[in-house]
């Protein structure tokens, strides 16, 4: 073509597709932005935001529960689920005009309502108009997957994406899935006062975790009255006498669970088929994420890119948009200038309580690759804030190369992970290592010291025995 309409049509209105066209209409190009459904995608409509905000209601009733371990002599507390619920369709609201039509226009960047339809690398259908590209950046995100079960579809099943829907508190709901989405779900619904049963077919919740942190949450768990099964695969679903049962094979024993309500939290599937990307050759993996190079280039066509859940390989919310503005300047500047994608800090949390941060390798993932470590261990009931705002429970693990103080990753399980692995995130993104965060002054007191802590027992650790042993004379011969 000799003339296009567009240097960039982005195809996907979540994080991804919203930070690749404010990178691209920061930087003067003419832009044209294609979401089906609601700007700000999973993240601001079913996913994060919502989940945050519920999350939050049910830690306040988590903590009138617990009043007695503050000096509260009687504490209760009455809700409704449905204002609830409420208060999370507020919250989306209140962030909405982040993500919305007004404010991408006002940037300078052409929001289109509808499905888009690539026709060629450089030509895209919307409502029945072909608009002309240099680029297309595709980042259509992903939705749950739903497992094949006999009977599933009879019971109106719930997933993170319906959820939102329900006012009614379940009375017993029935969580299938172990990882981070079902567990921050049993744990919520079940502070709210349902009955909750949670499955999961490996032989740990989060089984990206090392294993002493997955059984830490489930030991915290069935403290707070969660049923908790694992090594269990549900297998069909009935309804019997207006009952609605799922048989699960636990073992090769068989094992039946009445439930009100199931909450389907099995991962996520690309949204990559059904607007055309087939038809003109990109290529696929098996989970159906778009294949792309270091550059986020798809094999094919190097003018089509694509990041967020559609690719993976994490789908958070943070990795979607670090993942656009290499789409957005790879495809603005290339050839005259790209970047390889970096995925060295990737950190992600698990928003229970304790929360669950990771960066970088843990114990389990470095003895899968051959990589050798050394692990340093900081226990979070010693620490002064902890222990006064009573959230003594967890620890912090960080992976450094043998004999040096080079991290290699850090696992945080204890209250406010996510903001205390920022630190770690820097460290490694700059390569800063543990005797400079010692050498940092961390506020006292704060859960952020921990991290200080951490640096100053790997310090101990490697201490210089012989030096040490020469200062102890050269003190004892001034005290002469």
């Amino acid at each position: 073509m000799a003339k296009f309409d567009y240097n960039i049509i982005v195809i996907g209105g979540g994080s991804a597709g919203l930070v690749s066209a404010y990178i691209a209409s920061s930087v003067k190009a003419k832009v044209a932005l294609i979401e089906k459904n609601k700007m700000g995608g999973d993240c601001l409509n079913t996913g994060c935001v919502p989940s945050k905000a519920l999350i939050r209601s049910a830690k306040i009733l988590s903590y009138i529960k617990r009043h007695k371990e503050y000096g509260i002599k009687s504490a209760s507390a009455e809700f409704d689920f449905s204002e609830m619920m409420e208060r999370v369709q507020a919250i989306i609201k209140k962030i909405e005009p982040h993500d919305s039509v007004e404010r991408y226009t006002n940037l300078g960047v052409n929001c289109f309502s509808g499905q888009a339809k690539v026709l060629s690398p450089n030509e895209v259908e919307i409502n029945g108009t072909i608009l002309t590209t240099k680029n297309i950046i595709i980042a259509t995100g992903a939705r749950p997957t739903i497992p094949s079960i006999q009977g599933l579809e009879k019971v109106g099943f719930l997933t993170s994406d319906n959820l939102w829907d329900i006012r009614e508190l379940p009375k017993r709901l029935l969580v299938v899935g172990g990882g981070p989405i079902g567990s921050e779900f049993t744990q919520c619904f079940a502070r709210l006062g349902s009955h909750v049963t949670q499955t999961e077919m490996s032989s740990n919740i989060l089984t990206r975790e090392d294993d002493e942190i997955s059984q830490a949450l489930c030991q915290q768990f069935v403290l707070e009255g969660i049923n908790l099964k694992t090594n269990t695969t549900c297998k069909v679903i009935d309804t019997e006498d207006e009952k609605k049962i799922a048989t699960f094979d636990k073992g090769g024993k068989e094992l039946r669970i009445e439930f009100d309500k199931i909450l389907i939290a099995v991962g996520r599937t690309a949204n990559s088929h059904g607007f055309g990307l087939e038809n003109i050759g990109i290529k696929f993996d098996q989970c159906n994420r778009i294949i792309v190079d270091n550059y986020l280039r798809t094999t094919k066509h190097k003018n089509i890119y694509a990041c967020g859940d559609v690719v993976g390989p994490y789908q958070f919310t943070h990795t979607a948009a670090h993942q656009a503005w290499y789409c957005a300047i790879n495809a603005l500047f290339s050839p005259l200038k790209k970047f390889k994608v970096d995925y060295s800090a990737i950190p992600w949390c698990t928003f229970t309580n304790p929360e669950i941060a990771r960066v970088g390798l843990n114990e389990k993932e470095a003895i899968k690759q051959g990589i050798s470590y050394e692990v340093t261990r900081y226990e979070i009931d010693d620490l002064d804030r902890a222990i006064t705002d009573s959230e003594e429970q967890g620890i912090i693990k960080v992976l450094t190369a043998p004999g040096k103080d080079h991290i290699l990753g850090a696992t945080i399980m204890s209250s406010d992970a996510g903001n205390l692995i920022t630190e770690y995130v820097s460290a490694m993104k700059h390569g800063i290592g543990l005797n400079k965060i010692l050498g940092t002054i961390h506020t006292y007191p704060t859960m952020a010291e921990a991290n200080k802590f951490v640096a100053g027992t790997w310090k101990k650790n490697h201490a210089p025995k012989k030096l040490l042993k020469l200062v102890q004379k050269f003190h004892a011969w001034r005290r002469s």
